[in-house]
C-alpha cells in the first residue's frame, strides 16, 4: 500500500488546528488536517458563539422582568424555533467555509479520527499517512460519567439544538457549562435542579461572590443539590428518574432532560497515542515551552488539547502560532502564559482575572482587599438587579492591583479593564486618576477603592 507523505499532518480544525495549518501551508509546507466532526472547531459550531446567541433571549427576558411593572407592562414571549434557526445562521456556514479556505489555500482535508500507528505514521480513512510533523489540536470533549444509566446523559451539544424548552432539567455538574444553561434555561421557564457531587458551584471563582450568583439563580426557581453522588438513571414514560445519595441516604427526583455537565476533558482517547509514544495526562497532550511533545519529538499539541491549555479559544490561535512558528523555523518561540480573564455568562455575570484572596494572601506579606456588595449602586439600581458586588485584591506594600472578581451585568467587558491594569502594573491611585465614561459600570470601577482618596 502506497503511503501519503505530508510535511505537517494536523489533528484537529478548530483555532488551534486552522492556525497551524494556515501557518506552515503559507510557508510552503505540505499540510494535511483531519476531524471527525464538522469541520470548524467546538467554539464556532457547538461551544461559546452559539451558547451566548441563545443565551441572549434568557437575558433579554431576564431584564423585561427586572423591569416589569417599572415601565415594562409584559415581558416578551421567546419564540424558540425562531431563536433556534436565527442560531443556525451563523453555525450552519461555518463548516464548509473552514473546508473551503482549507482547500483553497491546497490543505488536504480528511473527515475521520486518524489512530497512530508509529512515531511518524498514522491510519485515516483506511489510508497510511506519514508526515515530518503532527499537529495534535483536538481540543475537549465532555467528560464521561460511569453509572447505571448513564448512557441517557445529554451532553451540551443537545442543549444546543433543543427544539423546545423542557418543562424540567437536572444538571450534574456545576461548573462554567452546567451554571450558563441553568440560568438559560430556569429563565426560559424551566424547573433546573443543579446536582454536584462537591460542595459548590463554580469553584474557580471568588466563594462570596458565587454565593451572590447562586441566590439570584435560586430566585429564577433552581434548586442546589451539593455533596450529592449520581448512582443510577431510569427512563419513564415521560421523565427520567435520577437516583442519587446525599448524607448517605439514597433518593431520587425527576425530570424531563438529564444533562451532563461535569466538565470537559482533553479528546485523546481515540488516537491511540501509546503507539508513538505520546505521553498525555488529564491535562492534555504533556508539551514543552515550545508546544511540542516532551516524549515524541516529531509531535506537537496546542489549544485545549496541550498540557498548558486554559481552555480559551485566543489562546489556541496564540498556541497555532508558536507550534506552527517552532515547526518552520525550529524551537526558537516559547510559550508564555499571559494574564488571563474568565467569565461566566449568567446573568448578571461573574468574572475573574489574577490572584483570589487566598492566592494573595499566601503570595504577598500583606494584602488590602476592597470588597462590597453594590447592589445600592446607580448602575445596578437603574435596571433593578438583584445582585452587583465586587473584589479588588491589592498587594499592599506596592499597591498594585492583583486580582479582581466582579459580579455585574457586564461583567464580561469589564474584568478586561482590570486584566490591562494588572498587566500594566498599575496602582490604585493610578487606577483611581484614569477618566472613564460616565455613568458607566466601567467607571464604577473606580469607586471600588472606597476608602483611597
Amino acid at each position: 500500500m502506497e503511503i501519503k507523505h505530508y510535511d505537517v499532518f494536523v489533528i484537529g480544525s478548530g483555532i488551534a488546528g486552522q492556525t497551524t495549518a494556515t501557518t506552515c501551508v503559507k510557508a510552503g509546507l505540505t499540510v494535511a488536517i483531519s476531524d471527525n466532526r464538522k469541520f470548524g472547531g467546538t467554539c464556532a459550531t457547538r461551544g461559546c458563539d452559539p451558547k451566548k446567541i441563545l443565551i441572549q433571549f434568557a437575558d433579554l427576558l431576564k431584564y423585561s422582568h427586572q423591569l416589569k411593572g417599572l415601565g415594562i407592562k409584559k415581558a416578551p414571549k421567546i419564540k424558540w424555533s425562531s431563536v433556534q434557526k436565527f442560531k443556525k445562521s451563523f453555525t450552519k456556514p461555518i463548516p464548509s467555509s473552514t473546508e473551503k479556505d482549507l482547500t483553497d489555500l491546497g490543505i488536504d482535508l480528511y473527515h475521520q479520527s486518524p489512530k497512530f500507528m508509529s512515531k511518524n505514521e498514522v491510519i485515516v480513512e483506511g489510508k497510511t499517512i506519514s508526515a515530518d510533523k503532527f499537529v495534535i489540536a483536538t481540543g475537549y470533549v465532555p467528560r464521561s460519567l460511569k453509572f447505571k444509566g448513564s448512557d441517557l446523559l445529554k451532553t451540551s451539544d443537545a442543549i444546543l439544538k433543543l427544539k423546545k424548552i423542557p418543562k424540567s432539567a437536572i444538571f450534574i455538574g456545576s461548573g462554567y457549562v452546567g451554571m450558563e444553561f441553568c440560568y438559560m434555561l430556569s429563565t426560559l421557564g424551566c424547573k433546573v435542579t443543579m446536582v454536584e457531587v462537591g460542595d459548590t458551584a463554580l469553584s474557580q471563582f471568588d466563594s462570596d461572590l458565587v454565593k451572590k450568583l447562586m441566590k439570584t439563580l435560586e430566585d429564577n426557581g433552581v434548586t442546589f443539590m451539593f455533596n450529592t453522588k449520581p448512582i443510577s438513571i431510569e427512563k419513564l414514560k415521560k421523565n427520567l428518574k435520577l437516583t442519587y445519595e446525599k448524607d448517605g441516604k439514597t433518593k431520587a427526583i425527576k425530570a424531563r432532560k438529564i444533562f451532563n455537565t461535569a466538565g470537559r476533558v482533553p479528546a485523546v482517547e481515540k488516537l491511540d497515542l501509546e503507539n508513538a509514544g505520546i505521553k498525555a495526562d488529564e491535562s492534555g497532550v504533556i508539551v514543552n515551552d515550545f508546544m511540542q511533545s516532551t516524549s515524541n519529538d516529531n509531535v506537537y499539541a496546542c489549544g485545549d488539547v496541550s498540557s498548558k491549555s486554559l481552555a480559551l479559544t485566543p489562546l489556541s490561535g496564540l498556541q497555532g502560532h508558536i507550534a506552527a512558528h517552532n515547526i518552520i523555523q525550529g524551537n526558537t518561540k516559547g510559550f508564555e502564559h499571559p494574564l488571563v480573564p474568565s467569565v461566566v455568562f449568567t446573568k448578571p455575570q461573574i468574572a475573574s482575572v489574577g490572584y483570589s484572596e487566598e492566592e494573595a494572601q499566601s503570595r504577598y506579606k500583606n494584602v488590602n482587599i476592597y470588597k462590597e456588595d453594590a447592589s445600592d449602586w446607580y448602575n445596578a439600581k437603574k435596571v433593578n438587579a438583584a445582585a452587583y458586588a465586587y473584589k479588588i485584591v491589592v498587594n499592599e506594600r506596592t499597591q498594585k492591583i492583583v486580582g479582581a472578581h466582579l459580579l455585574s451585568a457586564q461583567a464580561n467587558e469589564t474584568i478586561n479593564i482590570f486584566t490591562l491594569a494588572i498587566n500594566k502594573g498599575l496602582t490604585v491611585n493610578e487606577f483611581k486618576k484614569q477618566i472613564f465614561t460616565y455613568p458607566s459600570y466601567t467607571n464604577d470601577l473606580k469607586s471600588m477603592f472606597n476608602d483611597v482618596d
